[in-house]
């Protein structure tokens, strides 16, 4: 192969993935673009919490919010 062919080839790879990266961004925007963007119910801080919560689980008779958070080794 001679350096002509490399370079086409290298330049070929970079436009497909550049327009893939477009495709790609563009569609992923169209989502946010549409009218129910600005309608969209955004969660409290208190959903979030408590949502966080359930998904970390942990120890409900603890309390880990004041104080120590961890129990000591010792």
């Amino acid at each position: 192969m001679n350096r002509l062919t490399i370079v086409l080839i290298a330049a070929a790879v970079l436009v497909v993935g550049a327009a893939a990266t477009i495709v790609i961004s563009l569609r992923s925007g169209d989502a946010t673009a549409g009218p129910d963007a600005r309608q969209a119910v955004t969660p409290s801080d208190a959903e979030k919490r408590g949502r966080a919560e359930r998904l970390f689980g942990g120890d409900p008779d603890r309390d880990v919010r004041g104080g120590q958070e961890m129990k000591p080794r010792w």
